[in-house]
């Protein structure tokens, strides 16, 4: 019952992907949907897998490391994405593993990623994270600091930033957030956006995200962990 739970809701969140794609005037090939399998172990993950699902993001390297090496030896042609914030002494670890780190935030993880991406000869898809609410619990770059930060990733070290990512303020209307990130995406000539989580995708993909982050609609509710 669960796997058809699971495929029943990625349907879903397709149609409605392709609903807010046609609304916007856009192609839906042009919206990557990145299920977040976070804190779900592979048994959940497998049905989705095999209801066409190719793309699956993760928040922490520890986790990815425990359960996703075996589902990619069974699996040919998945992605494997981090969504979460990100440490610089498991940069070596991400580099290995991720396709994809949507989080790149600071100077000291910018430096490692730089070096294990020339040590290791693998290029991951990199998102600067933008901190647009300025949260100070949050991670992210504030949103004056970015032009700055996304040049010395490519001066300094070596990096090639293709996007950018941001998580609005849970009690704000998200809109003027995905405004914001998308404005400071194209004055530096960035195509990527990774935008929308389960409650808002649909607008962020208005507002031109090429990259929606969706757990909840797809896997359901969060399981705890300790």
């Amino acid at each position: 019952m669960e796997s058809m739970n699971s495929e029943a809701a990625l349907a879903t969140v397709r149609e409605e992907i392709a609903g807010a794609c046609r609304d916007a005037g856009r192609d839906p090939a042009t919206v990557t949907l990145v299920a977040v399998s976070k804190t779900f172990a592979a048994d959940a993950i497998e049905p989705v897998i095999a209801a066409g699902q190719r793309i699956f993001g993760e928040n922490r390297v520890q986790e990815a490391k425990a359960k996703w090496p075996a589902l990619l030896a069974r699996h040919s042609g998945l992605e494997l994405h981090l969504v979460g914030s990100l440490q610089s002494n498991k940069a070596k670890d991400a580099v290995a593993l991720f396709d994809a780190i949507h989080s790149v935030d600071r100077d000291n993880l910018a430096e490692a990623l730089g070096k294990e991406i020339a040590r290791q000869g693998r290029h991951p898809v990199l998102f600067a994270e933008i901190n647009t609410g300025a949260e100070p619990q949050k991670s992210g770059v504030l949103p004056d600091a970015a032009d700055a930060f996304i040049a010395a990733c490519r001066d300094r070290h070596g990096l090639t930033i293709s996007g950018l990512m941001c998580i609005p303020p849970q009690h704000e209307a998200p809109a003027p957030h995905f405004a914001l990130t998308a404005k400071i995406a194209r004055r530096n000539g960035l195509k990527l956006l990774s935008m929308g989580m389960s409650a808002d995708y649909p607008k962020a993909i208005a507002f031109g995200a090429t990259h929606v982050r969706v757990g909840t609609a797809i896997f359901g509710t969060r399981v705890v962990t300790g």
